[in-house]
């Protein structure tokens, strides 16, 4: 009668992969570049879990001694992307990288995108989304054509103004385009605004590739369990293996809902990411925002704490990949992950993890699910002796 609840706090690295600069990212730290740089970071609850135990460098206050197992893990993905980040945590390492556009998408490609479609798209090229909303939004609103660009992620992303594309029809279009972009995610950005002020709404959407193999989501489903989809899981998984979808936009829904899983749910999994460290603050290179950010996400987590009354119940905290704002750049950084376990032993040192994919094999076990998947259980470290 287990239940697991996983809480991925997007773009939350605790330091540089030995591989970190083949990516470009030697020297990336995100934890402890963040705190040092606010002055230090008020993070009680995940102090006690043990993120300080974890990056030891990090200026995090209180300093008091873990009271939780704790640890770190590698990504053995050969990526750095959101995508293969969820699908690594859930027991399934992709064998090759997710293709990348650098300098945008080929003409042919755009050409076979816009059939798809049935319009024509704007500016084609790797941006930032706030920025290249205001380089190509007026052209927009004149046009009425959508906005396409990309990222140093494995994503193909349109943007349109919500008064000139109805969202709904935006989504159709980025339904269409899925079926023809070889990338990992196709994502739909709507905006409002006026030139000079376009603000990003709530209402993204992304279209990912399905997990080529069976996930932990899969496993526990096909097993008869519940597994919870709080905020972007849902797309990360392209559905495969969900029960029960609780959708949220930012931080604060994931987190009110996150609340409602636990008060609904019944033996299985909740997999919940809170991503405004990453999408509002990491790529934007606003470290206060950021650090503010994580702050919010510790008073969340310790009321999520205190909510997880049932002896069976496990807490686990941890990330997809690293996000430095302070790095060069806006992109997301190879780091290693937290790992940080709440609920049955005491303060374990789970030490340094070879693969993400040593959580689902944790929580596979925890579940009494079958063996399978990829990485190795640490569940005999969390169980009282």
């Amino acid at each position: 009668m287990s239940r697991v609840f996983v809480v991925v706090i997007d773009g939350l690295g605790v330091g540089a992969l030995p591989d970190a600069a083949a990516f470009g990212d030697e020297g990336a730290g995100t934890l402890v570049h963040v705190s040092r740089a606010a002055g230090g970071l008020w993070v009680p609850h995940l102090v006690s879990l043990g993120l300080g135990a974890v990056s030891p460098g990090a200026d995090l206050r209180p300093r008091l001694p873990a009271v939780a197992a704790h640890g770190r893990m590698a990504q053995r993905a050969p990526g750095k992307d959101t995508l293969s980040g969820h699908w690594e945590l859930m027991g399934v390492i992709p064998e090759r990288a997710f293709p990348v556009f650098p300098r945008g998408f080929p003409q042919e490609l755009v050409r076979a995108l816009e059939r798809a479609a049935g319009t024509a798209f704007l500016g084609n090229r790797p941006a930032s989304g706030t920025v290249i909303l205001e380089e190509l939004g007026p052209e927009h609103l004149k046009t009425g054509r959508p906005i396409l660009y990309t990222s140093a992620d494995s994503v193909l992303q349109i943007a349109a103004h919500e008064e000139v594309v109805r969202p709904e029809e935006l989504y159709h279009i980025c339904a269409a385009v899925r079926a023809v972009a070889p990338v990992g995610r196709v994502i739909a950005r709507p905006f409002r605004g006026s030139p000079g002020s376009f603000v990003r709404t709530q209402g993204r959407r992304d279209w990912a590739l399905p997990p080529p193999r069976d996930t932990l989501l899969d496993r526990a489903s096909c097993n008869g369990l519940e597994v919870w989809a709080v905020g972007k899981v849902w797309d990360m998984f392209a559905g495969r293996g969900i029960t029960h979808v609780l959708t949220a936009g930012g931080n604060r829904e994931v987190a009110d809902r996150l609340d409602e899983a636990v008060r609904q749910a019944g033996p299985g999994l909740v997999l919940a990411t809170l991503t405004d460290t990453d999408s509002l603050y990491g790529h934007r290179n606003d470290v206060r925002g950021f650090a503010q950010e994580l702050e919010h996400v510790d008073r969340r987590l310790g009321r999520l704490m205190g909510e997880l009354l049932g002896p069976q119940d496990r807490l686990f905290v941890t990330a997809d990949h690293g996000c430095d704002p302070t790095y060069p750049g806006t992109d997301h950084t190879r780091e290693y992950v937290p790992v940080l376990a709440w609920g049955g032993a005491g303060p374990v040192n789970l030490g340094t993890r070879p693969t993400m994919a040593d959580l689902a094999a944790t929580a596979a076990e925890l579940l009494g699910l079958p063996v399978g998947g990829e990485g190795e259980s640490f569940a005999g470290l969390l169980v009282k002796g």
